[in-house]
C-alpha cells in the first residue's frame, strides 16, 4: 500500500515538479494551492506527509502547519518545508510549529523523496 502525500503550493509548476518526483517514487499524491486547501485536504483524511511552501496567499505554510499540528488527530502527520525561504528565524518558526524538516527550493527530487520515505516508513510514536 503506497502512502499518500499532499503537496501544497500556490505555484501550479512546483506542485506538478514535487507530484512527478513523488509518482515516480510511487507515492499517491494530492495538490492544493494554499494553507485554507491545505489544512481542508488533511481534515478529509488519508494523508501520510504533507510538502508544503511557506509563502502563499489566503493562509501561509506555518500558520497552517500551527493549526493542523493543534488538532492532536493530526499532531504526529510529518510536514516538510519546501520554500525558497532559508532564514534562521522561519525555519525555527516552522520547527516550533510542528514542521519536521525544512528543504530549500530549487530542490534536488531524489533528496525531497529520500526524506518522505524516511517519514513515511518510520514507526509513528504512540
Amino acid at each position: 500500500m503506497s502512502s499518500t502525500v499532499l503537496v501544497v503550493d500556490d505555484s501550479a509548476t512546483v506542485r506538478q515538479q514535487v507530484s512527478a518526483a513523488m509518482s515516480l517514487a510511487g507515492f499517491k499524491v494530492v495538490e492544493a494551492r494554499d494553507g485554507v486547501e491545505g489544512k481542508s485536504r488533511i481534515e478529509a483524511g488519508g494523508i501520510d506527509c504533507v510538502i508544503c511552501d511557506v509563502n502563499m496567499p489566503n493562509k501561509n505554510g506555518i500558520e497552517m502547519v500551527q493549526e493542523v499540528k493543534a488538532n492532536a488527530k493530526h499532531a504526529k502527520l510529518p510536514i516538510v518545508m519546501l520554500t525558497t525561504e532559508g532564514a534562521k528565524e522561519l525555519i525555527a518558526q516552522a520547527k516550533k510549529a510542528g514542521a519536521c524538516g525544512w528543504i530549500v527550493k530549487p530542490f534536488k527530487a531524489d533528496l525531497l523523496v529520500s526524506a518522505v520515505k524516511k517519514l513515511t516508513s518510520a514507526p509513528q510514536p504512540v
